[in-house]
């Protein structure tokens, strides 16, 4: 099967509700439709996560994105434009577009454009933004090679992508948009 067809196969199976693990920046994820809530339950319950921790979504580009930067000012907006596509996440305000199996206890919503190739196909064959948090069971160490994805989750996954991981040694920094702190250094 071509990379095209694999990559086809994975929307279709992320539009059916499926959860699937695929080659991040640094560490292999676990993806879903965000509008999904029964996908990003099962996810979670995957992951033994919290809701209320809420979740990571990444896209192909700052404009799929769009709905959930409306009420930034054009300044935030700028500071987004700059640091992405990259492994920076930032979190911003919700603004009641995101459904609240996302942003779990928040008042936010973690957002990252993703510089990683794939990442960036996927996102743009899919139409828009999917859930991105790490391939593993709370507690236990970020998924680094496919092995340790199958070895922890194969048999709840719907589809794994093949694939490399980025040049990043660790998790993508996460900022706060409107304090400049970081909250999770790289």
């Amino acid at each position: 099967m071509s990379y095209s067809l694999k990559l086809q196969h994975t929307v279709h199976v992320l539009k059916r509700g499926g959860v699937i693990a695929y080659p991040t920046e640094a560490v292999w994820g676990l993806g879903c439709d965000p509008f999904n809530e029964l996908a990003v339950t099962r996810l979670l319950t995957m992951k033994q996560r919290p809701v209320a921790k809420g979740l990571i979504l990444v896209a192909a580009s700052i404009e799929q994105f769009t709905p959930y930067l409306k009420g930034l000012t054009p300044e935030q907006i700028s500071t987004l434009n700059k640091a992405w596509p990259g492994p920076t996440t930032f979190i911003i305000p919700d603004n009641g577009t995101a459904p609240s199996w996302v942003t779990g206890e928040h008042k936010t919503i973690a957002l990252r454009v993703s510089a990683h190739k794939q990442v960036a196909a996927l996102c743009r064959l899919y139409g828009g933004p999917i859930v991105s948090t790490s391939a593993n069971r709370a507690g236990a160490p970020a998924a680094k090679w496919p092995w340790q994805v199958q070895r922890q989750l194969t048999a709840k996954l719907d589809f794994q992508m093949l694939g490399q991981l980025g040049q990043s040694q660790r998790p993508t920094e996460i900022k706060d948009l409107l304090s400049g702190q970081t909250l999770r250094s790289s």
